[in-house]
């Protein structure tokens, strides 16, 4: 009876201990597993997410290398903006001699975006390049192509303003603020601001006046529709009658992408989220929308898309109100210097320069434009801190006026606004018709009384096709109208779905800030390791269960 309670309570040990035994291999599986998952966390969130690290900054810049650097820029076939590119590249060779930059000049923004995509593709990117954010998002979808510059931001050596460098560069404090945050997204700075601009209502004030009207301070978008749509009276001779010619488009948007997010943004109406929700296609849309067909039917509106450029027909009287960038001033009013049309087409009349229409007045919103800086990844790294100081360069006082001073451009550092240079060159408007030509400096002096009041549009991957899309609603209605087709609930309904196909919308919604939802399927070394790992649970599960019904059994017996 003593070794039968003996044995049992032996068995029952024993089973315990089997119990145990089970149970700390179940633990140390279970550990495997979630390193496993954190793993695959780690893996899925690089897919979802391909931005750049922060650059390690070499402790000196090796000035014993040759290094050459590649610059693509942007003019409008503005000379004067070329020479303060072939300035700066100059000015910065003599300060490093063993740098050579090359400048590759383009005449559109979107033409730098498809070559710089094409590239990416095969490692031949630029290594400083002038371009927006919502490009850059697009960028960033190929890991390392854009360099993040948090840490040459701040160095100590070689950052902003730093005791290295060997020229007067700003400082991040002396640099505008709100221009700065433009550059911030996907949690890192990836460009510095170099220009900014942004709209205005270039104004043929003789030819409104004529029509009975005077032009306020703020205009807003009812003023605007009202008097175009007086423009568009004509004779029994089949001529406008405010300018006695066959030809009047009376309101003219050069950029209807900018047309309608601003809109929507006086309206405090959805367009698209930080984290990439696509909201634009709401009823405010569709209103807006229609107004616009009204106005495109009647012949007071109309498109650069449509169109033409609106300062050839400003210039020529035959237009009220030419929306265009601030950058674009020297191409607008009677003697614009850099004007397109024959001299023999253009008409006299005092040009006055306005904010951009306004739904309330009191609270005016007009959308902040102009190039960044980004600088693109390369093996070694003296490269990139070489594409940096020249990135820093270009921020200088003399660099930074005297590009302004070749559009409606304002500086993008308090230290070139405040030097007496620039307001030199600010009191003096209206002395000449070139540097000093009045609507160019007008136009500047819009910007720098409205800095606060300019506003930046969510940045994603596929932001930029967003924008696209934006300005095809209104291009696409426009030309519907022009063609004797009607705007009304059911064609907005098919545009709306016929926009979203075109420009791949649906794929882009809800992507976020990295544009995780456009990246497609994970690896195929991510679905294995993830069948691996459900298999593995399953395997660990069925020998935990078999071991407890052993365990279970032998302690029946």
């Amino acid at each position: 009876m003593v070794f039968s309670n003996m044995y049992s309570e032996e068995k029952n040990t024993v089973s315990k201990n089997r119990t145990i035994s089970v149970w700390l291999r179940f633990r140390r599986a279970m550990a495997v597993l979630i390193a496993c998952v954190m793993l695959v966390g780690v893996l899925t969130a690089c897919h979802g997410s391909k931005a750049s690290q922060s650059f390690a900054v070499p402790e000196a810049f090796d000035e014993s290398e040759s290094i050459e650097i590649t610059f693509w820029a942007k003019n409008d076939t503005n000379k004067n903006q070329t020479a303060v590119y072939e300035r700066a590249a100059a000015e910065f060779e003599k300060l490093y001699p063993n740098v050579d930059v090359n400048i590759r000049l383009y005449t559109d923004y979107g033409k730098i975006y498809n070559d710089v995509i094409t590239n990416i593709s095969t490692n031949t990117t630029p290594n400083v390049c002038i371009t927006y954010p919502d490009h850059i998002a697009t960028y960033l979808q190929s890991q390392d192509s854009v360099v993040a510059l948090d840490e040459l931001m701040n160095d100590p050596a070689y950052g902003l303003g730093g005791s290295a460098v060997k020229f007067d560069a700003p400082t991040q404090e002396q640099i505008i603020p709100k221009f700065l945050e433009e550059c911030s997204f996907a949690g890192h700075y990836y460009a510095l601001p170099y220009m900014r601009s942004t709209e205005a209502c270039f104004i043929n004030k003789d030819l409104v006046e004529k029509l009975g009207y005077e032009i306020p301070d703020v205009l807003t978008w009812d003023y605007i529709w009202e008097v175009s749509e007086a423009a568009t009276a004509k004779d029994e001779d089949g001529n406008y009658t405010v300018n006695g010619q066959k030809t009047m488009i009376p309101f003219i948007y050069k950029s209807t992408d900018n047309m309608m997010i601003s809109m929507l943004k006086q309206l405090d109406a959805g367009y698209s989220t930080d984290m990439g929700e696509i909201n634009i296609f709401n009823d405010t849309t569709s209103e807006l929308l229609k107004e616009i067909a009204s106005h495109g039917k009647t012949g007071a509106f109309s498109t650069f898309k449509i169109s033409s450029y609106p300062g050839n027909f400003l210039n020529a009287g035959q237009c009220l109100f030419a929306i265009d960038s601030t950058a674009g001033a020297s191409w607008m009013g009677a003697d614009a210097p850099l004007s397109d049309i024959a001299e023999s087409a253009k008409v006299q009349f005092e040009t006055v320069v306005r904010p951009i229409p306004q739904y309330d007045p009191g609270h005016p919103l007009m959308i902040s434009q102009g190039p960044s800086v980004c600088i693109f990844n390369k093996e070694d790294p003296q490269e990139v801190l070489a594409s940096w100081l020249f990135t820093q360069y270009l921020l200088t006082d003399g660099i930074q006026i005297g590009y302004a001073q070749t559009e409606g451009y304002v500086p993008v550092t308090s230290k070139a606004r405040e030097t007496a240079e620039y307001r030199d060159y600010l009191a003096r408007a209206g002395e000449d018709n070139s540097l000093h030509y009045k609507t160019k400096i007008d136009a500047t002096k819009l910007l720098l009384d409205n800095t606060d009041n300019t506003f930046v549009t969510p940045v994603f991957n596929g932001s930029a096709s967003l924008r696209d899309a934006a300005g095809a609603l209104i291009e696409n209605c426009v030309k519907t109208v022009r063609r004797k087709g009607t705007v009304d609930d059911a064609y907005i309904e098919k545009l709306y779905d016929d926009i979203r196909g075109l420009y791949r919308l649906d794929r882009i919604s809800g992507a976020g800030t990295t544009g995780a939802a456009d990246l497609g399927p994970l690896p195929a070394q991510s679905v294995a390791l993830l069948a691996c790992i459900v298999i593995a649970w399953v395997c660990i599960g069925a020998v935990y269960l078999y071991r407890i019904r052993k365990s279970r059994s032998a302690n029946h017996c």
